[in-house]
């Protein structure tokens, strides 16, 4: 399991295996985010352009409301804060 030292300026460096793991890049920017249950997650805040792929529409989809598409946000970054 990586192991990283907290500085006496609350700085910590993210160790290779992670940043690996996690596709980090120098500049990226993390997302720390605490659980109902106390676990803090850590999940890359940049967004792989891959990600995108059919989020367009397609002859034959459904129309999905701006409303929609919000709720579906909010559900997706559910206790996020912005940055």
């Amino acid at each position: 399991m990586p192991i990283s030292l907290i500085t006496s300026k609350g700085q910590t460096t993210i160790p290779r295996k992670i940043r690996e793991h996690l596709h980090l890049k120098p500049g990226d920017k993390v997302d720390f985010i605490i659980e109902d249950s106390g676990r803090v997650v850590l999940e890359p805040s940049t967004l792989d352009v891959k990600e995108l792929k059919g989020i367009l529409h397609r002859p034959g989809m459904k129309a999905v409301s701006t409303e929609e598409m919000n709720d579906a946000l909010r559900k997706r970054f559910k206790g996020k804060k912005a940055s």
